[in-house]
């Protein structure tokens, strides 16, 4: 008789949203749904969140997918997670949170980002841990928090990150899974265990971090009141899964050699999988856990998606409501007015540093630029920079992974801006190579979902995702536009050279600005 288990729930906590899918063996995701929560902002460097809202919009995704799916409890095989990387809360001997959720785009810690990364200690540190010494790492942000809050510091009894909130509130037992504790700069990346050295430079000792798991480690026991929120049975198990970044690369098939996974969701990365961990000598690139004897080496840019939703937003408000009149959604709106306009906007170049920028400058005092702005320029113009600047910022990555790996062969591409055939054209022409669509944009949870299979016992191994994967369609380098994009990619990496020393005088401007 068939097991009457036939779906993982895939619960992908993202920056903006947590995303649970619902798929089966097949690697079909039958039923999405989003639960999304705001992120607090009040200036550039802060960027925090309510752990709480976020654990209940878990628990009300499930429930919700549960019931848009008709699904029944015994179904359910397991909740697999993914979740953003770089997160850090303090939270009390209760496991109440004493400090918001800091998140990756949280700048505060950038001083003592810069003051390590001068230091004999940052090179040492990066390379055992293969986490680049920047203010989105925990690492960093316990420096941070350990000067300017030592109350909040002394008095913690555990620092986490938000999936191991989730879990610890669930199960009541503090885990983190291998693959996000290799993006906190506190893990050693050969030992899987808590370095010692990070350790110390924190002020920290390892019983107030999670114990680190392996991604299929299971959590079974459900609480009352967790199972009536979610509609599963109380042993449901619960896997740990993995980070968000090597998870979309699983959920891409990008897990055999010369197979580069591409993704734009709100931030973005270009990564390979290795087999065993590799650290950039120059620390441009980081180096994370997957699962399994996996490692995915890479680079992820802050300035992702959400640079279009800044477009929509401010710079093409008239634009996008006028889309809205005509009953189509503003982003195609905005895509079909950059059509109109040939590649390299007619030598417009925008740098979209508007939240500062990890790789692989590492750079959080960089700063957006319009160049070449003209008389001639108009909106349609400013639309298309936006969206060739974050090609160029993924070219930039490109470019220092196949200097480290070697060449990519294909590309596989996911996240939000694989749904525009416009994208994806310019990233295949500026990148030079072919990019095969994924048919789900969801890579993060459809490796997460995968990743529960197999940690159920379900799959032999990971390598098998390659036969789940599902592809839309594919985009060749078009050869006409090859000489544009070589010589403004160029042009692009010498203004960033030459602004460098302007980006940290406008940085300190802006910071005395704040201060009066």
């Amino acid at each position: 008789m068939d097991n009457p288990k036939r779906y993982v729930i895939a619960a992908d906590m993202g920056t903006t949203s947590v995303k649970t899918l619902l798929v089966d063996r097949q690697g079909t995701v039958l039923h999405a749904h989003s639960e999304f929560y705001p992120m607090h902002t009040p200036s550039p460097e802060i960027a925090e969140q309510d752990p709480d809202r976020m654990l209940d919009a878990v628990l009300t995704g499930i429930g919700k997918l549960m019931q848009e799916a008709t699904a029944e409890p015994e179904e359910i095989l397991c909740v697999s997670f993914s979740a953003a990387m770089h997160s850090l809360m303090a939270v009390d001997e209760e496991g109440r949170p004493l400090t918001p959720l800091l998140t990756w785009a949280d700048n505060r810690a950038a001083e003592h980002a810069a003051q390590l990364k001068r230091s004999e200690l940052g090179p040492e540190l990066f390379e055992r841990t293969g986490t680049p010494i920047h203010p989105m790492s925990p690492l960093v942000k316990l420096l941070w928090l350990r000067e300017r809050q030592p109350e909040i510091f002394q008095r913690a009894a555990k620092f986490i990150g938000i999936k191991e909130y989730v879990f610890f509130r669930l199960f009541g037992r503090y885990v983190v899974d291998h693959s996000t504790a290799s993006a906190t700069g506190l893990l050693h990346m050969h030992t899987l265990c808590w370095d010692s050295l990070a350790l110390s430079t924190a002020g920290l000792g390892p019983e107030r971090l999670s114990e680190p798991v392996p991604a299929d480690h299971k959590e079974i026991g459900l609480p009352e009141w967790a199972a009536l929120r979610t509609g599963l049975y109380a042993d449901t198990p619960f896997v740990a899964g993995a980070a968000d970044g090597p998870l979309a690369n699983l959920g891409a098939g990008a897990v055999v050699p010369g197979s580069w996974a591409l993704t734009v969701g709100t931030s973005g990365a270009v990564r390979t999988t290795v087999t065993a961990p590799l650290a950039d000598p120059k620390g441009r690139l980081f180096c994370y856990a997957l699962a399994d004897g996996l490692w995915t080496v890479g680079g992820a840019i802050n300035n992702g998606g959400i640079m279009f939703r800044w477009t929509r937003d401010v710079l093409a408000t008239l634009e996008a409501e006028e889309g809205r009149r005509k009953g189509m959604d503003p982003y195609d709106y905005l895509t079909g007015l950059a059509h109109d306009v040939p590649p390299g906007c007619e030598g417009l170049v925008f740098l979209p540093f508007l939240l500062g920028e990890r790789a692989p400058y590492w750079n959080s005092n960089a700063r957006g630029v319009f160049f070449g702005l003209s008389m001639n320029h108009g909106k349609k113009h400013m639309i298309r920079a936006v969206m060739e600047g974050v090609v160029y910022r993924l070219h930039s990555v490109a470019a220092v992974l196949e200097e480290l790996t070697g060449s990519g062969g294909e590309i596989r591409a996911s996240g939000g801006f694989a749904r525009s055939p416009l994208w994806r054209q310019m990233l295949a022409d500026v990148l030079e190579k072919p990019v095969t669509v994924l048919d789900s944009v969801e890579s993060s949870g459809v490796g997460a979902a995968y990743l529960g299979f197999w940690a159920l016992g379900e799959f032999p191994d990971l390598a098998g995702i390659r036969e789940w994967t599902r592809t839309a369609g594919a985009h060749e380098p078009d050869p006409n536009n090859r000489e544009v994009y070589r010589e403004l990619t160029g042009l692009y990496a010498r203004l960033y050279q030459r602004l460098l020393p302007e980006f940290d005088a406008i940085a300190e401007f802006q910071a005395k600005q704040r201060s009066i």
